[in-house]
């Protein structure tokens, strides 16, 4: 089979909540689909989530069906991108939690990256699990029972891991092939031990420099953000005020 059709018959779902990280959904995702495989992207709720780069508003993406609408059963493969916003919104998701659960205890594929395996800790998966993930939810991981290894890819029995965009091209080049079933998939770095990789002693610094850079907020994001921050508090003071007794 020709690396153009490894996929071919595969149906994969992509999980994932306003917010994702955009390269780490749509890069996988054009690669997955130029490998022939049917993807579904599955959310919280219907329409188009948004997506991000880092912090700063990026293009949406179409929500094919919410968690309640389908079931493990209908996938041969799990992606979760991650993003700072897009996991922490799935990990306070019983569904989402639960849908993974299900995945892992069929032995299907699951891949992930950057905070995305979030949810994976907070599915209750991780313990004994050897792993990587953003190097700042490295203690999120160890505190939940993991092996954290501080690589690009690391695959440990049905699960692919990554750091982040970072490591992209590894994770894209590693994530077809696993996805196919391919048992040589991921070829890791030096020898599996069974201590986590050291804390790391500063944040990246091509973050840092983005972050430096990047343009200050439109006057129309501010005013939509104040605008939200005012809803959000008028409706917990009516819900408080319907608490006051008579």
């Amino acid at each position: 089979m020709t690396v153009e059709h490894k996929l071919k018959g595969r149906r994969i779902a992509v999980l994932a909540a306003d917010g994702f990280e955009k390269v780490e959904l749509t890069v996988p995702v054009t690669a997955m689909r130029a490998a022939g495989a049917d993807i579904d992207i599955i959310s919280l709720r219907h329409g188009r989530i948004r997506g991000v780069n880092l912090h700063e508003p990026a293009s949406r993406v179409k929500v094919d069906h919410t968690l309640g609408e389908v079931s493990v059963d209908d996938y041969d493969a799990l992606l979760i991108p991650g993003g700072f916003i897009n996991p922490d919104l799935l990990r306070q998701s019983a569904e989402a939690r639960e849908f993974v659960r299900k995945f892992d205890a069929t032995g299907k594929s699951i891949a992930t990256l950057c905070h995305g395996p979030w949810l994976l800790a907070s599915a209750g998966l991780t313990q004994g699990r050897r792993m990587t993930s953003w190097p700042g939810v490295r203690d999120d991981m160890v505190n939940a029972g993991a092996t954290w290894v501080d690589e690009a890819v690391v695959r440990d029995g049905n699960w692919l891991t990554s750091r982040g965009p970072q490591d992209m091209v590894p994770f894209v080049g590693a994530l077809v092939p696993f996805f196919a079933g391919d048992p040589q998939a991921v070829q890791t770095s030096g020898a599996e031990t069974a201590s986590s990789s050291p804390q790391r002693n500063a944040p990246p610094q091509l973050v840092l420099s983005v972050m430096k850079w990047l343009p200050r907020p439109s006057f129309r994001a501010v005013a939509l953000a104040g605008a939200v921050a005012l809803l959000y508090a008028a409706r917990n003071n009516h819900r408080g005020a319907r608490r006051l007794p008579v």
